[in-house]
């Protein structure tokens, strides 16, 4: 991913909290000689071994899958907020541009046996009905609603190198980015106004 010096992002704390926050990511590998993307939860987390990485998983009937024998390599992107900044938001001529949050994560993935899909199964629904009035437990299921978990390959990716970019306007000075986190607020879109309010955590 190109990313100017000025918007990368080095830091492994703001990284991690940025993969937990936005999981839903595309999967990217090389399968039968095409690009292959798959748009699923992928989650950061810490393996048998004690070691960062990638899990999730995928349908078996996905041709994705066949690629992972022939070449492990893939790359992982996720995407935060972002919106469109204008430069009449300036107090000088130049031109538009966005502003946005991602993160690009390389490694090599192996598929897991099945107890251990149904392990990251188990913490990706804990996960995510931690706030419901009458959570979804893994264990509750039923064993023949459990047999459609046969139809999922689960996978684990370890981490190569990560690329994160923030890209926030941190090239213009306080009156401009004040001024630009001003007119991202009025738009009541949630995107433009998630990205002001990463701008305000970065220069107060």
């Amino acid at each position: 991913m190109y990313t100017p010096d000025l918007y990368k992002n080095e830091n492994p704390e703001e990284i991690r909290a940025f993969l937990k926050e936005n999981s839903f990511g595309i999967l990217i590998n090389q399968t039968n000689e095409k690009l292959w993307a798959t748009h699923i939860p992928i989650e950061l987390e810490i393996n048998a071994e004690g070691k960062e990485v990638l899990q999730g998983h995928i349908s078996k009937l996905n041709p994705q899958a066949e690629g992972f024998q022939e070449n492990d390599q893939v790359l992982a992107v996720f995407t935060g907020p972002h919106s469109y900044i204008s430069s009449s938001w300036y107090d000088h001529e130049n031109v538009p541009t966005w502003n946005y949050i991602a993160v690009h994560v390389y490694g090599r993935i192996r598929i897991v046996d099945y107890e251990t899909s149904v392990e990251q199964l188990k913490k990706l629904v804990d996960k995510y009905e931690a706030n419901s009035t009458n959570p979804v437990r893994v264990e509750d299921l039923s064993s023949k609603t459990m047999r459609e978990a046969r139809g999922i390959f689960g996978f684990e990716i370890e981490i190569n190198e990560i690329q994160a970019t923030k890209k926030l306007s941190q090239n213009r000075d306080d009156s401009n980015y004040k001024n630009i986190i001003s007119e991202l607020e009025k738009t009541e879109n949630p995107q433009a106004i998630a990205v002001a309010k990463e701008m305000s955590k970065c220069r107060k």
